[in-house]
């Protein structure tokens, strides 16, 4: 899983990071440009003092060896058992040296020739502990600067961050249910009131959408209902009739039926479009057995010339306050799905313990595919009739409506097992 990186927290490292390298890199700097100095500006000056040194000698034997405070000259021959000048120093070539001596450090100009040997040595343990004073001084200003760096990207980053922030509350406040607010008036005409800008025109075009979507449902709905009553009213004064032969009855049952199965859907797919559960406090809970047997009656048709029986066993009473037709749909969904994917067995249809258990013997479906049973047009390979892969997304969202859990699994004996639980485990 990625790390989350909020913005702000990139913006205060952002500066953290640049402080810290800056003020790093100063002090680098100072140190590299004190040692150069350092070594320009003492090197050179006893480099010379040596050279003076020897051309007055040249000139003038009797000159007495240079000798100061932080400075020592010596002079001796090759081979000279005079041992005044240290082994550490004696032995280095001509040229301009830093050497540690037991005394501390010093810089050591040494000019060898065929007949003397020449050597000016200065005492810089001084400079030395000067460094080292100036090297804690630069990493305090080091971690001087990266707190102020932090401080600063504390603060900077808080205040550019504040209108992201508040857009961000705003748009946590913006309700599906009325118009959205404008955003734009409340942010001044730069980046983030371009944005708040153009998620107004966004907002507007999805409530624009919402509504109409809403308003075409209830509209649907509203001239759906109204011929399924003509046909249902037609159908209940026929079936009211004594002479009708039986095969007229037996069709007109089949209609009035299929009215009411499409009278529940209607119903069912308007309270999911508008996701509105169509229950109050004081709705009556219904009997899922009742509204079971009902739509098995719907679906024996269904079974044709096949091997196959349709049966319920109510274990016990299972209640749920839940619009009808959203149960009959429901479990009429799994019931069709069962009576398709099965040729010959049975399809048994279990109530109890807060749930609907729906398990056929038909071929069942891969271990890879069950998760896919609830997308969109999908079909399994033996399904037989017509059908448009729609019926188990549509249990899927009504299941997310009302808090249900539907599960789907393969039996060991062969066939699925489909299970609604409207309560919790």
């Amino acid at each position: 899983m990625q790390y989350r990186r909020r913005l702000r927290s990139r913006i205060v490292l952002s500066f953290l990071l640049l402080g810290t390298l800056l003020s790093a890199l100063f002090a680098v700097s100072t140190l590299a440009l004190q040692n150069y100095l350092e070594d320009q500006l003492i090197g050179a000056t006893i480099a010379r003092e040596l050279d003076d040194y020897v051309s007055q000698l040249r000139i003038d034997p009797s000159v007495v060896e240079p000798f100061y405070t932080r400075i020592q000259g010596y002079i001796t021959r090759p081979g000279d058992p005079n041992h005044t000048v240290s082994d550490e120093v004696r032995n280095l070539p001509s040229g301009v040296h830093e050497v540690k001596i037991s005394g501390g450090v010093f810089k050591a100009a040494v000019r060898k020739e065929s007949d003397l040997w020449a050597f000016l040595i200065y005492d810089i343990s001084e400079n030395q502990r000067i460094k080292k004073q100036l090297i804690i001084a630069l990493i305090g200003v080091v971690l001087v600067f990266s707190a102020l760096s932090f401080m600063l990207g504390t603060w900077s980053s808080r205040r550019v961050m504040k209108p992201v922030t508040d857009l961000a509350a705003r748009l946590d406040t913006l309700s599906e249910d009325s118009k959205p607010e404008r955003l734009s008036e409340h942010f001044a005409d730069d980046e983030v009131g371009q944005l708040a800008s153009a998620l107004d025109g966004y907002a507007d075009r999805l409530h624009h959408l919402v509504e109409r979507d809403r308003e075409f449902n209830a509209d649907v709905s509203h001239e759906l209902r109204s011929p399924l009553t003509v046909i249902t009213g037609a159908t209940e004064l026929l079936l009211a009739q004594q002479d009708l032969a039986p095969k007229v009855r037996t069709r007109l049952l089949r209609i009035a039926r299929a009215a009411r199965q499409s009278a529940d859907i209607t119903t069912a797919l308007l309270h999911m479009v508008r996701a509105e559960q169509g229950i109050h406090t004081d709705s009556t809970a219904q009997n899922v057995g009742r509204v079971v047997n009902e739509v098995v009656h719907l679906y024996e048709p269904l079974i044709g010339g096949k091997p196959l029986e349709l049966r319920v066993a109510e274990e016990d009473k299972v209640s749920v306050i839940a619009p009808e037709s959203v149960i009959a749909v429901t479990v009429g969904n799994l019931i069709g799905n069962a009576m398709r994917y099965t040729s010959e067995g049975e399809v048994v249809i279990t109530i109890g313990n807060g749930r609907v258990k729906v398990e056929d013997t038909g071929p069942g479906i891969p271990e890879q595919d069950l998760a896919r049973v609830f997308d969109r047009h999908y079909r399994g390979e033996n399904v037989t009739g017509k059908g448009a892969g729609l019926g188990l997304a549509i249990v899927k969202r009504l299941c997310e409506l009302y808090g249900w859990s539907i599960h789907f699994s393969n039996r060991r004996s062969g066939g699925l097992c489909a299970e609604l639980r409207f309560f919790g485990e």
